[in-house]
């Protein structure tokens, strides 16, 4: 990583980490026990913590990655609509396929999928659709679109199959609109909870095409910035905690009552 984009993942990892101390309110229950053991710093430290933990991936991971791949794709840009149109028959692709990964009758092949529902993404009826935003879209030089949604590092395994068919759905509202666009739907998982083990993703198997639709830790952040930049995030991350740890404990003072 250039030292020039440091610099940009920098100033937006700290304009982030601002914007959110800017914006935090604590929660103003009452937990009398907690604030007597712990003082009333600790205790917003903490309900600061979990409010981060709940949306870390809006406020810190998307516009992070959105800085980082702004350097290496030709256009990089968060919460975005695939499109807002599906063909009746790509619907029905879709739940084909669907019932198929379900019933364990195939396993995951997504570019076949992507295929399938190519050649089927103008006929029928177009129908008026309103898909889940797409966290992060790249479009790289070769003009290939990446439509990639930014997961929690431990999502619910239950949650897979809708995750899949967001990101069939994200297919056939792209290629409702551009039936000879490249595209790439993907789950992201910022991080590998598990290390030094490798990231556990049985859970996910016959449902996503672990080829094609999944980038855990290194692979996601290599992908977007380039090689080694995901080590040269967790390097960022460490210092800007460093450079704000006064401005941070500063923060957290307020909150220290008599």
């Amino acid at each position: 990583m250039e030292n020039k984009q440091r610099s940009h993942i920098e100033d937006t990892l700290k304009s982030c980490l601002r914007n959110k101390f800017n914006k935090y309110n604590p929660e103003p229950a009452s937990m009398p026990f907690h604030t007597r053991l712990l003082g009333h710093d600790r205790l917003a430290l903490y309900s600061f913590i979990h409010s981060l933990n709940t949306n870390f991936g809006t406020s810190i991971f998307e516009p992070v990655a959105k800085a980082l791949g702004s350097t290496r794709f030709v256009s990089a840009e968060s919460q975005q609509i695939a499109g807002n149109l599906i063909s009746s028959e790509a619907h029905l692709v879709i739940q084909n396929i669907m019932d198929r990964l379900d019933t364990s009758t195939a396993l995951p092949n997504k570019p076949n999928e992507i295929e399938a529902i190519r050649q089927v993404c103008t006929k029928g009826v177009m129908k008026k659709v309103k898909p889940t935003k797409v966290d992060l879209k790249l479009v790289s030089k070769d003009s290939t679109i990446y439509l990639i949604d930014i997961k929690t590092a431990k999502p619910n395994a239950g949650g897979f199959k809708e995750f899949k068919r967001t990101l069939l759905e994200w297919v056939a509202a792209t290629l409702a609109t551009d039936p000879q666009a490249e595209i790439q739907t993907l789950i992201a998982i910022p991080y590998n909870p598990y290390e030094p083990q490798p990231y556990s993703r049985w859970t996910m198997r016959g449902m996503l095409d672990l080829d094609h639709e999944l980038k855990v830790a290194a692979e996601f952040w290599d992908f977007v910035g380039g090689e080694g930049a995901y080590e040269d995030l967790l390097d960022i991350f460490e210092r800007v905690g460093i450079e704000l740890r006064s401005e941070i404990d500063d923060y957290f003072k307020r909150f220290n009552k008599p």
